[in-house]
C-alpha cells in the first residue's frame, strides 16, 4: 500500500481549497430574533376539537394533573367494576332462586 505523502506540488491546491471557502455571516441580530421565536408561543389550531386536545394534552402532561386524573379514573373503574359485580351476583341469586323453586325437566 502507498502512502500518500504531501508534495510541494499540493501546496498550491491546497491554497485554493483554502480560500474557495465561503465566509458565512449572520444578519444583524440574528441570535435575538432566534430567541424570540423561540420564546413565541405556537399559534392555536383553528379547530375546535383540535384546540380542546391541545389544551387537554398540555393539562396532562403536568406531574400532578397527570397523576390526579390517573387516581379519578382507577376510583371511577373501581366504583363500576363494584356495581357491575353487585349486578352479577344480583342475577346470579336470581338464577339459583328460579332453579330451585322450578326445575327444568323434572320427574312429571
Amino acid at each position: 500500500m502507498k502512502r500518500d505523502i504531501p508534495s510541494s506540488a499540493d501546496e498550491p491546491l491546497r491554497e485554493l481549497l483554502r480560500s474557495a471557502r465561503p465566509e458565512a455571516t449572520l444578519p444583524p441580530r440574528f441570535e435575538e430574533s432566534v430567541w424570540q421565536r423561540i420564546a413565541r408561543p405556537e399559534p392555536r389550531s383553528p379547530h375546535r376539537f383540535s384546540a380542546w386536545l391541545d389544551t387537554l394534552v398540555e393539562w396532562t402532561a403536568q406531574p400532578r394533573w397527570a397523576f390526579g386524573g390517573l387516581a379519578v379514573v382507577l376510583t371511577l373503574g373501581l366504583f363500576l367494576g363494584t356495581l357491575r359485580g353487585f349486578d352479577d351476583a344480583k342475577q346470579e341469586a336470581r338464577a339459583r332462586y328460579v332453579a330451585a323453586v322450578a326445575p327444568v325437566g323434572g320427574g312429571r
